[in-house]
């Protein structure tokens, strides 16, 4: 089977935040997010959100805090592993929302090639950290 190349409109980074998701009827659920583009995210729950789901998304990398509106766009089970994965478009942003997204890109973007090579436990741990 040939690969494909995907190319993407807004380039996806490994970005490891905590996160909490606020669903429609008040519901929280812990998350952890995995990565980051300028148009959604990708987060990890022990709980299965459905798609087309309408959410409220708070991301805290430790030194700043950003909330805003998403909505599920897919679902991947975690095979086995109790661990659901899924991919979340963000609905539309403010400016303050805009800094927030755009200053962690920028800096994820610095430090791109910086790592390459090297092998990192972060998204373990990340993961880890979701199950405690």
């Amino acid at each position: 089977m040939a690969d494909r190349l995907v190319r993407r409109a807004n380039p996806r980074f490994s970005f490891f935040a905590d996160a909490e998701v606020t669903l429609g009827d008040g519901t929280s659920v812990r998350a952890q997010l995995a990565e980051l583009s300028s148009r959604g995210c990708y987060i990890d729950t022990l709980e299965p959100i459905p798609t087309r789901t309408k959410l409220r998304l708070r991301i805290c990398d430790g030194m700043n805090t950003c909330e805003l509106e998403g909505k599920v766009l897919y679902l991947h089970s975690g095979g086995g592993f109790g661990i659901f994965g899924m991919g979340v478009l963000f609905e539309e942003m403010g400016a303050d929302q805009h800094s927030s997204i755009d200053g962690w890109l920028r800096k994820l973007a610095r430090h791109q090639g910086k790592n390459s090579g090297r092998t990192s436990s972060s998204e373990s741990e990340a993961k880890s950290h979701l199950l405690k």
